[in-house]
């Protein structure tokens, strides 16, 4: 599907991809990125999501840095200059960008009005995020980084939240994982699944830490949780 524009919340415009099922309707999904951007893994998962009813558009989260990015995680390179844009990314900004996102999604045409979000890494912190700080009907994170420094928005999320754990992830180790387990465990929306002996990012698609049976465990439980909260 071709990309589409978004005015953000100072009426910049920045660009998303859209992939819609093939009767134009349905529910929404946003999907946000790792830190390779709007690659071709994250359009995978919006077709993915597409062939199975839901109208998903994945935002450009990086645009103010260099639209338009599409890194991969297979030459250090690119890992190089991933990270560089994670480091120089405004975790607010891509909130506010998020929130214009979930507001383009639900007047879509065709959107049933109910959105959810599934996020991924860096995606993954903001999934918790918009769960935490919008309206909106469902997040589903993969590996969330950094969420053990914003546990004190943990009693903010209203609606569910599905977290999706790696026990071997290389940037949440024990300590951090049970501090967080310890934390969502008492905001009875949000469930979190731990997958044995997988790394981070297990779930990517034709990634170098992917995990076939974690990842079809994960993204069943997904597909689960979408339908319950986004079909019903």
């Amino acid at each position: 599907m071709p990309d589409v524009k978004i005015k953000s919340l100072h009426q910049e415009e920045f660009g998303a991809y859209l992939a819609i099922p093939k009767n134009n309707r349905g529910p929404g999904i946003v999907v946000i990125q790792e830190i390779f951007g709007v690659n071709a893994a994250m359009r995978t998962i919006c077709d993915d999501l597409a062939a199975k009813g839901y109208m998903a558009i994945c935002p450009d989260l990086f645009w103010r840095q260099q639209p338009d990015i599409q890194l991969t995680d297979k030459t250090p390179a690119e890992w190089d200059r991933a990270f560089e844009l994670y480091k120089g990314f405004d975790v607010e900004a891509g909130v506010r960008d998020l929130l214009a996102t979930l507001a383009y999604a639900r007047k879509m045409p065709g959107c049933s009005g109910k959105v959810g979000c599934v996020g991924y890494c860096l995606g993954g912190k903001l999934a918790y995020l918009i769960a935490a700080r919008s309206d909106i009907d469902c997040s589903v994170s993969y590996y969330g980084v950094g969420l053990d420094e914003m546990l004190d928005e943990v009693h903010d999320i209203r609606m569910p939240l599905l977290l999706h754990i790696a026990e071997l992830d290389k940037f949440v180790g024990p300590p951090v994982r049970q501090k967080i387990l310890n934390a969502v465990a008492k905001n009875p929306v949000i469930t979190a699944y731990v997958y044995n002996g997988v790394d981070h990012a297990f779930a990517r698609p034709q990634g170098q830490k992917y995990d076939k049976q974690a990842a079809d465990l994960a993204n069943q439980r997904t597909d689960a949780f979408l339908a319950k909260n986004l079909q019903s």
